[in-house]
């Protein structure tokens, strides 16, 4: 009984971070929604990353708009 004071907030922690509540672009539509494109590891100049796409893909916008 004493350990359950422990337990529970550990227990929040791991809910929490399950939700996932991310604003960045998941995937090649959510990136391509928002005006961006797909870059293999990175972005060229006028653009920086913001999201992924998929394990190597990064979803590259306009930092100047």
């Amino acid at each position: 009984m004493r350990i359950l004071y422990l337990l529970f907030p550990f227990f929040l922690l791991l809910v929490q971070g399950a939700a996932g509540s991310s604003f960045a672009p998941g995937n090649e539509e959510e990136c391509q929604r928002e005006n961006g494109y797909c870059g293999f590891l990175r972005c060229r100049f006028p653009f920086g990353i913001s999201g992924r796409c998929s394990r190597f893909f990064y979803c590259c916008k306009n930092m100047w708009g």
